[in-house]
């Protein structure tokens, strides 16, 4: 591994080790909960201290390279062609209920694409990482082993396991992702809904799902997931079929082999 991805993989490590300090003190602690222009996307005192922790860390070791932080504590220009997107907490409206599924995304963009990803969900005792060319892997809490991990061997759109979500604006829009969610409910065996964009795409990587689409993502969303699917055997495109830009907002991830025929079904919803 080049010395500056494996830099970058251990910022991104201690970063997580610091977010995950402050998030598991929070859980379900949360005094302060604001509303974003949605009005269901919530933001905490946790997302805005987690956030701070990680560009603290991020900062100090890449100076010359752009942070961009879900909510907003830092957004600089570069000195190099790299980015790294966080999102302090992934799954603010569970971690603000006291439920344990949500994460801690980070993730180092360059003129390739994602090159180091770190997700961490402490509560649930799991994280995953993955650099590029070099495979993903996970760990457990009380462990520390870190195996590689794999996308799942399923055949068949109808013995999958997918995973989706809902854009914030489901309240006010259309396109709404109910009548794809509808349709994919008949075609795969079933369809989970966990909250966690960052974590649904890490459980793609593990194999605990087949496939995985949602849309009006944002880049500190699935940047980190991304990588960790494509690591671990998988595919990722948009909606119709071609590369994934971060900017777009709209994927589809999979183990590859259920791949055609989820954008087949997603197109005919």
């Amino acid at each position: 591994m080049d010395d500056w991805l494996a830099a970058a993989l251990d910022a991104a490590h201690a970063a997580a080790d610091d977010a995950a300090g402050i998030s598991t003190r929070g859980l379900g602690q949360a005094q302060r909960i604001d509303r974003k222009q949605s009005g269901i996307d919530l933001v905490t005192e946790f997302d805005l201290a987690v956030e701070r922790a990680v560009i603290e860390i991020l900062g100090a070791r890449f100076p010359d390279d752009a942070i961009v932080g879900e909510e907003a504590t830092a957004d600089r220009p570069a000195g190099t062609a790299r980015r790294w997107y966080v999102d302090p907490i992934d799954g603010t409206t569970n971690f603000a209920h006291g439920l344990a599924h949500y994460c801690t995304s980070i993730a180092l963009v360059d003129e390739h694409g994602p090159a180091a990803a770190v997700v961490d969900a402490p509560a649930l005792g799991w994280r995953y990482w993955a650099a590029r060319g070099h495979g993903a892997h996970a760990y457990q809490r009380g462990d520390q082993r870190h195996r590689p991990i794999r996308v799942s061997s399923t055949e068949a759109l109808d013995s999958a396991l997918l995973a989706t979500g809902f854009p914030y604006d489901l309240r006010t829009s259309a396109d709404d992702n109910v009548r794809p969610f509808a349709a994919m409910q008949r075609a795969a065996q079933a369809v989970r809904r966990f909250g966690s964009a960052a974590l649904d795409l890490c459980w793609v990587a593990t194999g605990a799902f087949d496939g995985y689409w949602e849309q009006k993502l944002k880049p500190w969303d699935v940047a980190a997931g991304i990588l960790l699917v494509l690591e671990a055997g998988g595919r990722v495109t948009s909606y119709d079929g071609g590369p994934v830009a971060l900017q777009e907002g709209r994927l589809v991830a999979s183990n590859g082999r259920i791949h055609d025929a989820l954008l087949a079904a997603l197109a005919a919803a």
